[in-house]
């Protein structure tokens, strides 16, 4: 099996995944958090405000999310088909909240009557909020696992499969966690008296994901033991949870102290802390079959051949600085508070 700096190219791709999908949860992360706490802000002014701070950004978020899906595909289609065949609802249920997630932005302010943009208010916040739910349920059914059989498909599926007590959790954390996230994104991007609204929304998401991240957990140790073995079996990675509970406790710190810009950057790095230890839990499995350990999808028995792998990373390698540039240089435009004008949504 061929190498690059003593990883198996699998090994690689796996970790090119993870990075592209870490991305996406830290951009997209924020504008989910953002719509999903819209219809907490009153106000017309107001709305137009906390829309238009991620109006320029958040089709160029969702990149991420497509060349994330176009990776797995193309480096673990396995793993790829029995998901999307066994988590088909969840998968079609994101792809229409999606949808009307990008016709509420673009919809909303078309018309001034008051009906029509609470219809689109309620649109946005709704879709937004059930995007960032069931990313988690996706997330969690992954780390959970289910049966498969010999040729790596989900046995009897049920259309409810996906709604279990452990994957609801997760949904809910990971709501939790985009909400704090784009709360804490909008204390940038806003002024006055909508600004001190959002600080106190703020102060209510860091408390909710907290307590929710502490429910999970439990859970998970009581409930999900599988999860917890690698660390078990190699004590030395408890670092990693511990560094990542750090990390969460740091962010109520700075945004006590009104250090917003760090208190995000913080945030950022929950997002990647947090699927870093997915990656670990999971490693080198893909999805586990509880029925029968050998049945499990690996990134090895899922993997593309080691020539469109090392391709497939050439191509990687040359890609990524370019979408790392474009993103920096968007930002960049758009930095700073925001400003109504003829051209806002």
């Amino acid at each position: 099996m061929e190498t690059f700096l003593g990883l198996d190219y699998p090994t690689l791709w796996f970790l090119v995944v993870g990075a592209l999908f870490s991305g996406y949860g830290i951009l997209d992360g924020f504008d989910l958090g953002a719509g999903a706490m819209h219809l907490f802000i009153k106000g017309d002014q107001n709305r137009r405000i906390a829309l238009n701070a991620v109006g320029p950004v958040w089709d160029g978020n969702e990149v991420w999310l497509v060349i994330g899906g176009g990776t797995l595909f193309a480096g673990f289609p396995v793993f790829y088909a029995t998901l999307f065949s066994a988590m088909y609802i969840p998968f079609m249920l994101f792809i229409m909240f999606i949808i009307l997630r990008a016709i509420s932005i673009e919809f909303r302010s078309k018309e001034e009557m008051k009906w029509w943009r609470t219809m689109w208010d309620v649109s946005y916040s709704i879709s937004s909020g059930m995007i960032a739910f069931l990313l988690g349920v996706v997330l969690g059914n992954v780390l959970k696992g289910f049966p498969l059989d010999s040729n790596y498909e989900a046995i009897e599926p049920n259309l409810l499969m996906f709604l279990n007590p452990f994957s609801i959790l997760v949904g809910l954390t990971s709501l939790a966690l985009m909400m704090m996230h784009g709360a804490i994104y909008l204390t940038l991007k806003t002024e006055g008296k909508l600004f001190d609204k959002v600080v106190k929304m703020l102060e209510k998401c860091m408390i909710g994901f907290i307590i929710m991240f502490g429910i999970l957990s439990v859970f998970t140790l009581i409930f999900q033991p599988h999860l917890a073995e690698r660390f078990k079996d190699h004590p030395t990675l408890f670092f990693l949870p511990l560094i990542a509970i750090l990390g969460i406790a740091n962010i109520p710190r700075l945004a006590r102290k009104q250090k917003y810009m760090q208190a995000f950057v913080f945030s950022s790095l929950t997002f990647s802390l947090l699927l870093i230890l997915v990656a670990v839990q999971l490693y080198p499995n893909l999805l586990i079959a509880p029925n029968d350990p050998n049945n499990s999808i690996t990134i090895y028995n899922a993997a593309a051949s080691q020539k469109g792998l090392g391709l497939m990373l050439t191509i990687a390698a040359i890609g990524t600085p370019l979408v790392l540039a474009y993103t920096f240089i968007v930002y960049r435009v758009f930095w700073g508070k925001v400003k109504l004008d003829e051209h806002s949504y």
